[in-house]
């Protein structure tokens, strides 16, 4: 599904209409994926026209305070903080950090050069899978998604890429999603993500940062995705059993899951 194109969230996206097997797909405005919501203006037609009902913010306590959200009419905030109990230890800076890091390439190169980025990065993602605040977060979004009668839900972190794109693979999985139409969703946020920090990246740059550096800190790499899934593998052995035993969700949430997101088109 193309990205919605709202100008008061960014990386705005719609999972309806991706195929899921069988002859179904993703049923549209059920189920979306943003960046932050701090500048979100409810009245702004494309924002008012999804009527959603429930926002799941994945983000930090720190993210949270500094730029709250802001909720469309009538909906539903739920907190699921993925990384409250593992961010000091990944090793990334925390997103208000990241600003002062692409403002000074000498730092950048000091704490996350040498390939220590894409290190890191792959170490975090393998925490969406076995960190403990992680697992609570993802059960209570598929919780909120398997609700008989819910309305339209968002999930967002900060930019919409990294806590947001495990949430999507997740959901896309679940409900039959082959690898390459997982991938395809997963990596479709990089031009967004580049055009919202294309002015810090240019500084970066014209300053003599590594270009790449900056690419991999601001964007998804399909090697920090394969992070995330060999640890369900190594773990789990399968999505399905990720999510039944990693997540605790029972198999009747997921068959209510499976009904209340796809379809078969007309």
């Amino acid at each position: 599904m193309p990205a919605i194109p709202a100008t008061s969230v960014a990386n705005l996206r719609d999972l309806g209409g991706l195929p899921v097997g069988d002859g179904r797909e993703v049923r549209a405005g059920r189920v979306l994926r943003s960046a932050q919501l701090d500048r979100l203006d409810p009245d702004e037609p494309a924002v008012a026209a999804l009527g959603i009902r429930t926002v799941v913010d994945l983000r930090t306590e720190r993210e949270r305070a500094e730029r709250p959200d802001r909720l469309p009419a009538d909906a539903r905030l739920l907190v699921a903080d993925v990384l409250s109990d593992q961010l000091t230890g990944s090793g990334l800076p925390p997103a208000a950090r990241l600003k002062k890091l692409l403002a000074d390439p000498a730092l950048a190169e000091e704490h996350l050069g040498g390939g220590r980025v894409r290190a890191a990065f792959e170490r975090t993602y393998r925490t969406f899978v076995s960190g403990d605040s992680a697992r609570a977060s993802y059960r209570a979004l598929l919780g909120e998604l398997g609700t008989p009668g819910a309305g339209p839900l968002l999930f967002h972190c900060s930019a919409g890429k990294d806590r947001t794109g495990w949430a999507a693979t997740v959901v896309l999985s679940l409900l039959g999603a082959d690898e390459e139409t997982v991938r395809a969703e997963y990596l479709a946020v990089n031009p967004a993500v580049r055009q919202a920090f294309a002015p810090m990246v240019e500084g970066f740059t014209a300053q003599g940062g590594d270009p790449q550096l900056a690419l991999d800190l601001i964007g998804v790499l399909p090697e920090y995705l394969d992070a995330a899934l060999d640890e369900v593998a190594v773990r789990h052995g399968s999505m399905e059993k990720y999510v039944r035993e990693g997540l605790g969700v029972p198999d009747e949430v997921t068959e209510l899951i499976r009904e209340r997101l796809t379809v078969s088109p007309a």
